[in-house]
């Protein structure tokens, strides 16, 4: 049953006046208001927050013109640029770098003699010492060319200095020169394991090389000595 009162109770709660709080209420019925459960389920994630945040930001560098829905191919977009950037700019040149670094063919010995390189080699192949021998052949291959006045004597020669020079003086032979200098680097640095076949490729270069007769391919370059 309802009692007489109401109609007059709703009556006089209609015409009091509006609540007017101060600032300090105001926040204080703010944050009650915010604490309650519905409102902490509703709270984004961190992960949300800085998506958003990431986004209001490309937004003030694009005059708002960037939608929420469609940013993700746009980022992936501009993401992709950056790595290929970055890969050009830093991981490239280090890379060539590094592929470009040849050791050099002599430790400071410029009175062995090629037939000593030789024995060295043949020394170090019957023990099966595969990383000797293709270092000493290598190098039977490049001071036999110096004693055969075919390149000069150079002091610090790295082996693809080597092998680009003897390419211009035996052309038939440009691409096993580069093969056993690749080689050789690798051995010669530590990182690559010789084997029997590196050595034969080596030797059997070294022998062509002695029955053949530079031909210099019409060319004159630093490091190809006259032909005598």
């Amino acid at each position: 049953m309802i009692p007489a009162s109401a109609p007059f109770a709703f009556l006089f709660a209609a015409s009091e006046p509006p609540v007017d709080p101060d600032r300090g209420e105001a926040q204080r019925w703010a944050a009650e208001e915010l604490s309650k459960p519905q409102y902490a389920s509703a709270k984004p994630s961190w992960l949300a927050e800085m998506w958003n945040q990431f986004i209001d930001w490309l937004r003030s560098l694009n005059g708002d013109s960037i939608g929420g829905a469609n940013i993700g191919v746009p980022l992936i977009a501009a993401l992709a640029v950056v790595l290929i950037v970055v890969a050009v700019i830093v991981v490239k040149p280090r890379l060539n770098a590094r592929k470009k670094t040849s050791a050099k063919v002599f430790d400071g010995e410029p009175t062995v003699d090629a037939d000593a390189f030789r024995a060295r080699a043949s020394a170090a192949a019957s023990r099966e010492d595969w990383q000797t021998a293709v270092v000493e052949q290598f190098r039977a291959v490049v001071r036999s060319a110096e004693e055969r006045a075919v390149i000069d004597a150079q002091a610090g020669r790295t082996a693809d200095e080597a092998a680009a020079q003897l390419g211009r003086a035996f052309g038939a032979a440009s691409s096993r020169l580069e093969e056993a200098a690749r080689i050789f680097d690798g051995v010669k640095y530590g990182k690559a394991t010789a084997t029997s076949s590196d050595h034969a490729a080596v030797l059997a270069l070294d022998t062509g090389l002695s029955a053949m007769k530079p031909d210099f391919a019409g060319q004159s370059a630093n490091g190809l000595a006259v032909p005598r």
